[in-house]
C-alpha cells in the first residue's frame, strides 16, 4: 500500500454521503452540514449523477427545512413513526436517553460519520414503516428538536411504559401511539361485530 493510496479518502466519503443524502432527497444545506461541500459542488453532484442521467424521480427540495413539531404528533401513526426514529437514533449513537427520559446528542456538531448513522437509521425506518409519513428533511428535524427536550420530550406510557414522542405544549393522556392504535382497532372490531348481529 501506497502513502497515496488514502489521500482522498476523505473526500471520497463526503461524497459519498452527499450521494446517499440526495437520493433521499436531503436539502443543499443538510447536505453541507453533514458533508462540509458547498452549495456548488452539492449541486454539481445532483446534476453530474441523478439529473442529467435521467433519473428524475429524485427531486432536489428547496427553502428552508421544515421546523413545525406538530408533523410527529398529530395522530397516533406519525406519532408512532417518529418514536421508531428516536429509537434508531438512540441504537445509532446519534442521541442517548438519560434516567429522567431526558434526550442528549451525543454529537457536538454534524459531520460525515453522523451523516452515515443518521442515513442508516431513515433507511432502517424507511424498511420498518411501508407508508412512511416522514421524509428525510423530517427526520433530521425531529434529531434536532428532540435533542433540545423543550417543544418534544419522551413521555412513558401508563399501560405499557414504554416512552414516546409528546409534544411539550398538548395534553397527554399517557398513552403511548400504539396502545392507542390498538384500543382504536379493538373499538372499531367491537363495532364492526356489533353491526353483524
Amino acid at each position: 500500500m501506497r502513502l497515496t493510496d488514502d489521500r482522498y479518502a476523505g473526500e471520497r466519503s463526503q461524497f459519498e454521503l452527499a450521494l446517499r443524502m440526495i437520493r433521499h432527497e436531503a436539502r443543499t444545506r443538510t447536505i453541507r452540514e453533514c458533508t462540509g461541500l458547498s452549495d456548488d459542488r452539492i449541486r454539481k453532484l445532483y446534476s453530474t449523477y441523478f439529473r442529467n442521467t435521467g433519473q428524475a424521480d429524485i427531486k432536489r427540495r428547496r427553502g428552508k427545512s421544515p421546523r413545525q413539531v406538530q408533523r410527529y404528533v398529530k395522530n397516533p401513526v406519525n406519532q408512532l413513526q417518529a418514536t421508531t426514529l428516536v429509537a434508531l437514533y438512540c441504537a445509532g449513537l446519534l442521541v442517548r436517553i438519560d434516567e429522567r427520559n431526558r434526550v442528549h446528542p451525543r454529537w457536538p456538531r454534524p459531520d460525515v460519520e453522523f451523516g452515515h448513522r443518521l442515513c442508516r437509521a431513515y433507511e432502517t425506518y424507511l424498511l420498518l414503516h411501508d407508508d412512511a409519513k416522514l421524509n428525510f428533511e423530517w427526520a433530521w428535524n425531529l434529531l434536532q428538536c428532540i435533542g433540545y427536550n423543550d417543544e418534544l420530550y419522551l413521555a412513558v406510557c401508563e399501560q405499557c411504559d414504554a416512552r414516546y414522542v409528546q409534544d411539550a405544549y398538548a395534553l397527554d393522556n399517557k398513552t403511548c401511539p400504539n396502545c392507542e392504535i390498538g384500543a382504536t382497532s379493538g373499538t372499531l372490531a367491537t363495532r364492526a361485530q356489533g353491526t353483524r348481529k
